[in-house]
């Protein structure tokens, strides 16, 4: 078992960007909590005895819960799992959540990778974005993590917003750079449905950034960073050597893991399944013993694309010798027949039997992932 993933669904406010299942409501946590424990105890024979080599807490904003809480949710997840010793085990955080005090009781707890949703290094930014922290907040953040001890870091940045420059972006690379963190997950801004950013653009009160400024961030962004000793590992994350996000990296590997909390979701390699986007209704569940979750069984075709899908993101690529294997030479054939176009344009490299994307498909990477899956 790679790993799990607990979705912690608490925020203190909501950003304007963001469709991810949370609530404001901090007077639930407690009973979450026990929640969560709860399901973690009822899938224990989902792992057997298989060990777990990452915890990732996400959400929401897992940095929102007290030391209390995650004393009571690792000592759930030691007494009903076999954690590798030398596991993987993230916090996502906030910037204004990461006092001295917390970040001085979080060093007392397993954590040992922090990942810190800093968005811009921009204040007139963070505001637009809704984003309850500062600048300042931010880098400060950063510095008294590392100073505490939390040598794996990673941060958050977000480009393509409206009215966002060139010579904006430019600085917010320059400032990570400055602060010598060891993984950057960098994200497009998208405009996803019901969010408050979706209707403000549906109002005409804002506009998207044109396609030719997206690709000059993207493109600012790899030069920069791989310029500065990083490996740009995975479309939207970049490393130095060492310091790959070993839980996301089980994701794009398809490699097996499971997911806990409301929304949350997990997947073999012969199926998906999530529980459902209600934090009434889990902890309801939970309390009465009952599993409250949706599987649905993958197909090999659907395998197949999930199989695309991840490995074309990341910089191993496609090994087309593993994907016969898996799902045969019908299979391979469709996926070489549909790439064919793209390695004649240079957009897809072939070598040693593994497909990748050169550096120009990176920028329409959605469009030829889709060309090569089934349909």
């Amino acid at each position: 078992m790679a790993g799990i993933y607990l979705h912690i669904p608490f925020c203190k406010t909501r950003c304007i960007y963001c469709d991810f299942y949370s609530g404001t409501n901090e007077r639930e946590i407690d009973a979450f909590t026990d929640a969560l424990c709860v399901e973690a105890a009822l899938r224990k024979k989902e792992i057997g005895d298989e060990r777990v080599e990452t915890i990732y807490f996400g959400g929401g904003t897992p940095s929102r819960l007290q030391k209390k809480h995650f004393v009571q949710i690792f000592e759930a997840l030691s007494s009903e799992y076999q954690i590798a010793p030398d596991a993987e085990i993230t916090l996502e955080a906030n910037p204004d959540d990461l006092s001295d005090n917390t970040i001085g009781e979080l060093r007392t707890l397993p954590f040992n990778r922090i990942s810190i949703g800093i968005q811009s290094f921009d204040d007139d930014e963070l505001k637009f974005l809704s984003r309850r922290h500062t600048a300042g907040q931010a880098e400060n953040a950063v510095k008294a993590c590392r100073k505490a001890g939390f040598e794996n870091i990673s941060i958050d940045l977000m480009y393509g917003l409206p009215r966002q420059s060139l010579e904006l972006w430019q600085r917010n690379i320059d400032k990570a750079i400055e602060l010598n963190i060891p993984h950057i997950s960098a994200y497009h801004l998208i405009y996803e449905e019901k969010t408050r950013l979706y209707l403000m653009r549906k109002a005409g009160k804002i506009q998207p950034v044109d396609e030719e400024t997206s690709n000059c961030m993207f493109s600012l962004l790899i030069e920069n960073l791989t310029k500065n000793g990083f490996t740009h590992y995975e479309i939207s994350n970049f490393a130095r050597d060492g310091w790959f996000s070993r839980h996301n990296l089980s994701y794009w590997q398809g490699k097996d893991y499971l997911g806990l909390g409301p929304a949350a979701h997990s997947f073999t390699r012969q199926e998906r399944s999530w529980n459902p986007a209600s934090l009434k209704r889990y902890i309801e569940a939970m309390a009465s013993g009952t599993l409250y979750r949706e599987t649905e069984s993958l197909s090999k075709e659907e395998r197949y694309n999930e199989f695309i899908l991840t490995g074309l993101r990341t910089v191993w690529g496609v090994d087309l010798q593993l994907l016969e294997k898996r799902f045969g030479q019908e299979l391979r054939r469709y996926a070489i027949d549909n790439a064919q176009k793209f390695i004649d344009a240079g957009l897809l490299t072939v070598e040693k039997n593994v497909l990748k994307l050169s550096r120009e498909g990176l920028f329409i990477s959605d469009g030829i992932m889709s060309e090569l899956m089934w349909v």
